[in-house]
């Protein structure tokens, strides 16, 4: 009965210390392309069979014995308290639990999850159609894979530019794109613009796409005049100054109501003569065009004749001086007739008091004659 007893008790105390034993495992994450170190931790092993499978069931290793041949995986430690193996090259496809089995009087496992992180690549930038003075453009920028989706942002002079933000899944990885709509003038030619790129997985870092606004627009045409007087026998160089985009490749020179002098001389947009004469007077056109539009400048060539410049200048003296003269001669004339009109009137003023003195004489003379009073005449003359 004792024997029994013993026999009884010694496999209950195995039980009893199978129990005891147990297995850990630790989740993994690791980025896409990198090394990930799968780790089963032991406790009072005793010398039990331990297998490591993969998230599809398959046997990787049983009791550190290759079983799968994928030689990304190897088993790198075998301990009685710890085994580790690494899977180099992690990629997506990769991801899931890791199975850590202890294999004793009960079997014991535990799930080491691998988890891949995807950073994402340098965005791209979509235009969806050229951008034209006066009309808007849109432009996409895309992150096509990334794990978890990345975070797009449009920034121009360092300020960030809403737009519409949009994913897709793409099995375990995700399609990230943001879509903006700007209006540009032709001063928007050339502008900068960039598309950021974060991610858990870089950190503070990002990663940034950078753009120049190409805006199309039609040509501006200014010929550049020559300083001073051009004078016969004198050389003249004219340039087209154009700007446009496209650049238009070709300017085209002509002359107004007439055709270019036969020694002119091209030399892409300048235009050059020598020897100017008369007969080179006229206006010059420039012209230039792209797909946008035609722009035009003209310039008017009046080549003098030396001569006939220094006649211009020695005369002018002389009709100064003649102008004041005849300014004189009107000022005497004015105060000559001025003075005349004054003695005139007070001639005439000297007379009239004259005349009515006269006049009284003769009165009093014939009131004498008469035998009357000269008091009495004179109050009558009076009334």
């Amino acid at each position: 009965m004792a024997a029994n007893d013993n026999h009884e008790k010694s496999p209950s105390t195995k039980l009893i210390y199978s129990r005891c034993q147990a297995v850990q495992a630790e989740n993994v994450t690791v980025l896409e392309g990198g090394t990930a170190e799968i780790s089963c931790r032991l406790q009072n092993y005793d010398g039990s069979i331990v297998v490591i499978q993969n998230p599809r069931r398959q046997t990787l290793f049983f009791n550190g014995t290759r079983a799968l041949k994928d030689d990304r995986f190897q088993m790198v430690l075998f301990t009685p308290r710890l085994v580790r193996i690494t899977l180099t090259n992690v990629s997506v496809s990769d991801e899931g639990g890791y199975f850590c089995q202890l294999y004793t009087d009960a079997t014991h496992h535990q799930v080491a999850t691998l988890s891949v992180s995807v950073p994402p690549e340098t965005p791209t930038i979509e235009v969806k159609q050229e951008a034209v003075e006066g009309a808007e453009v849109e432009l996409t920028c895309l992150s096509p894979r990334s794990k978890p989706p990345a975070t797009l942002r449009w920034i121009r002079d360092r300020r960030e530019i809403p737009g519409v933000v949009s994913q897709q899944d793409n099995g375990k990885t995700v399609s990230v794109s943001n879509t903006i709509r700007l209006p540009v003038e032709r001063k928007d030619n050339g502008a900068a613009i960039s598309c950021e790129a974060s991610h858990p997985a870089l950190g503070g870092q990002k990663r940034i796409r950078h753009y120049r606004l190409d805006v199309h627009f039609a040509p501006t045409v200014r010929i550049i005049p020559p300083p001073g007087i051009l004078r016969e026998g004198d050389s003249l160089s004219l340039t087209c100054s154009v700007t446009g985009n496209p650049l238009p490749r070709n300017v085209l020179w002509s002359r107004i109501n007439d055709t270019i002098p036969e020694r002119a001389e091209f030399s892409g947009p300048t235009l050059q003569m020598s020897r100017l004469s008369q007969t080179h007077n006229g206006t010059y056109l420039c012209q230039a065009q792209n797909n946008y539009g035609r722009a035009a400048d003209h310039y008017t060539l009046l080549v003098y004749d030396p001569g006939a410049v220094v006649e211009t200048h020695s005369a002018m003296p002389y009709a100064v001086i003649g102008g004041i003269l005849a300014l004189l001669v009107f000022t005497v004339i004015c105060v000559l007739i001025i003075t005349i009109w004054c003695s005139v009137r007070q001639k005439g003023s000297y007379l009239t008091h004259e005349a009515s003195g006269l006049d009284e004489h003769g009165e009093v003379q014939e009131a004498f004659l008469n035998g009357n009073d000269v008091a009495q005449g004179k109050k009558e003359y009076l009334l």
